[in-house]
């Protein structure tokens, strides 16, 4: 038996859709590809992790505490048997007990997907590196918005083309949906 290939759903959450308090661009077809490819892992009985973001206090800007915006999106939410990873850091791994589920279960390599591409899922794909672990990035199952850098703004879609580039240059296979087998 080969060892097992999961599926890390990262941040889709509430707030970053239409009417949240932070919504990202392209969100709606981002999520809509990461609900594919979390409907091929369940299919095929792989294990999958939901990771959502919630800050500390009831100050923070988005993914308040208890609040709807940091609930996970309904198009991709997790079945009961499926664990869902908390985290209050921009790397998936940081003090959470993300790797000790996953080796658990024996997880060898990762399929990201999710939000914020130039953040959450930098920061999940190079710790998992770190880690040991083989990592693919689904890079139109990812979305970003638009940044601001020495004065200039820089659209979305640069920002997560860079991000993807960074990825693909050193850490991931960076692919689309179509290309990933």
């Amino acid at each position: 038996m080969s060892t097992p290939k999961a599926l890390l759903l990262i941040d889709l959450q509430n707030d970053y859709f239409p009417g949240g308090d932070y919504e990202l661009a392209r969100i709606g077809e981002a999520s809509a590809t990461a609900a594919a490819i979390l409907d091929r892992f369940r299919n095929d009985g792989r294990p999958v992790f939901h990771v959502r973001h919630e800050f500390p206090t009831a100050d923070a800007p988005f993914f308040r505490p208890g609040s709807t915006g940091a609930a996970i999106h309904q198009s991709v939410s997790p079945l009961a048997n499926e664990p869902v990873v908390t985290k209050q850091q921009i790397n998936s791994f940081a003090q959470t007990d993300l790797k000790a589920q996953l080796d658990a279960i024996g997880v060898k390599s990762l399929v990201i997907v999710g939000a914020m591409s130039h953040m959450c899922i930098e920061g999940a794909t190079r710790a998992a590196v770190d880690f040991g672990y083989g990592v693919e990035v689904i890079h139109d199952a990812c979305a970003t918005r638009d940044q601001e850098f020495n004065g200039r703004r820089v659209a979305a879609a640069d920002v997560h083309a860079a991000s993807m580039a960074a990825l693909g240059f050193g850490y991931a296979k960076v692919v689309a949906l179509k290309e990933w087998a």
